[in-house]
């Protein structure tokens, strides 16, 4: 099988997805073809005063009868077809109807008067559709062909050398054998067709190359975004081993284990060991984002959500009873469905998303966290009355090291960066995230804040 798939397209599934639309298109528009054939032998004779003669009736009745079961076979065909370079495609399936196309038209040019009609101009859009989807070869190979069969009607007219089928009451004069009108008109149809296809082509392949390119920029792109990760990840872990050993020798002095220490300067010692308790939680969040997206694929298995938010809450339970939370947790699923995911991943996330609910609420304040179906998935709620996010910071809230201008003012510790890892935990499942502030729980001054989360259910 000759192989018409440009070496840059054999795995560009927009390529093929482009193809296979327009012979969909094609198969469509032959049949509106058709029926403006039968249409125009139809009514000709009383629209336009056009009379054929029996053997043009049946010739033309016979064509379009032909264009119209091959249609439905190709049709049929197409559904069958798989995107194989290396075997029979839709590339070949777009050559094979341009051939049965540019046939069929030939045929009904030659019975309907030959050059005489103004039907040949057809070719022009035949030539130009092929230009955008064949390779220049193939296309200039039919384009010189069509020009010769057509060269071949005329000239074998004109010396009696097949029969000429005029159309009654189309010219009132022939010119089938006026030898300067079939020079003429055949040169500039010839012309025509070939600069059709010259410029067409031209035109195609400039799209092609920046196709080309464009992919190749993508490549590159996304290997220039992995080599980035892979430094960002190395040069967080060697900041976060002496980060981790700073941690240590605080915790050594706190505890007590180098001698007593006075009320002042262990003040000052607390908040060095909060400040690299952050610092090591940044280092962390950074390597979690950065083996999210260098990784292509993520594991997955069966898992119950509610197992993991169960799980999630209870690592939480201190923070709860030191603020007197009242949490409310709720499943109202009817059928309590497991999902494809990673289990490990979405733990993170959704710890994440609970304990900043946890954290941007004051003492005594009230959490939701509501399991609910919603279409083809599962909906995971969790609405808190806290602090809010003002509505200037809503649409930015998901980016990297982003925090909201209210939690920067009032002094709420954080790298920015939980949001931004749950959006692509989530998404990487094909999931979404939604926040809305206010929530359905605000009150006077606790805006609230509530969180949308969507998981499709995989089978």
């Amino acid at each position: 099988m000759v192989s018409l798939v440009p070496s840059w397209a054999i795995y560009n599934e927009e390529f093929w997805g482009a193809i296979k639309r327009r012979n969909s298109w094609f198969i469509k528009l032959r049949y509106g073809a058709v029926l403006m054939l039968f249409v125009f032998i139809v009514s000709s004779e009383y629209l336009l005063g056009i009379k054929f003669t029996n053997t043009q009736l049946v010739a033309l009745s016979l064509i379009n009868c032909i264009i119209l079961v091959y249609n439905g076979i190709l049709q049929w065909v197409r559904i069958y077809l798989k995107c194989d370079p290396f075997k029979f495609n839709p590339l070949h399936f777009s050559l094979v109807q341009m051939l049965l196309d540019l046939t069929a038209l030939m045929l009904v040019v030659y019975f309907t008067g030959g050059i005489e009609t103004p039907l040949f101009m057809l070719f022009v859009f035949h030539m130009i559709i092929g230009s955008l989807i064949l390779p220049g070869t193939v296309i200039y190979t039919i384009a010189f062909s069509v020009v010769f069969v057509f060269y071949g009607i005329v000239f074998g007219e004109y010396h009696n050398l097949i029969s000429h089928h005029a159309v009654t009451g189309l010219l009132q004069t022939p010119l089938y054998n006026n030898f300067k009108f079939s020079v003429a008109y055949s040169t500039i149809f010839g012309f025509v067709i070939l600069m059709s296809v010259v410029l067409a082509n031209k035109i195609a392949n400039q799209l092609y190359r920046m196709e080309q390119e464009l992919v190749e920029s993508l490549e590159q792109l996304k290997a220039a975004e992995v080599e980035k990760q892979k430094y960002v990840m190395g040069v967080v872990h060697e900041i976060k081993t002496p980060l981790a050993a700073l941690h240590s020798y605080l915790d050594l002095i706190l505890q007590g284990f180098l001698g007593s220490v006075n009320e002042k300067v262990l003040n000052k010692l607390n908040r060095a060991r909060t400040r690299s308790a952050e610092a090591i939680q940044l280092t962390n969040d950074v390597l979690s984002v950065s083996k999210l997206r260098l990784l292509d694929e993520i594991k997955k298995e069966e898992i119950k959500v509610r197992d993991i938010l169960s799980s999630v809450i209870q690592k939480q339970r201190a923070i709860i009873e030191r603020k007197k939370i009242k949490l409310h947790f709720k499943d109202n699923r009817k059928v309590k469905a497991k999902i494809l995911g990673d289990r490990f991943l979405l733990e993170i996330a959704f710890s994440n998303l609970i304990s900043n609910a946890f954290k941007y609420i004051d003492d005594e304040g009230v959490v939701e966290i509501i399991l609910d179906e919603k279409g083809n998935g599962i909906q995971l709620e969790v609405c808190d009355n806290g602090i809010g996010i003002p509505e200037k910071d809503l649409e930015k809230i998901f980016n990297d090291f982003y925090r909201a201008s209210n939690i920067r003012s009032k002094g709420y510790e954080g790298t920015g960066m939980g949001l931004s890892i749950i959006k692509h935990v989530i998404e990487r499942h094909g999931g979404t995230v939604e926040v809305q502030s206010p929530a359905r729980l605000a009150s006077e001054n606790k805006p609230g804040t509530s969180f949308l989360v969507f998981l499709p259910l995989e089978s």
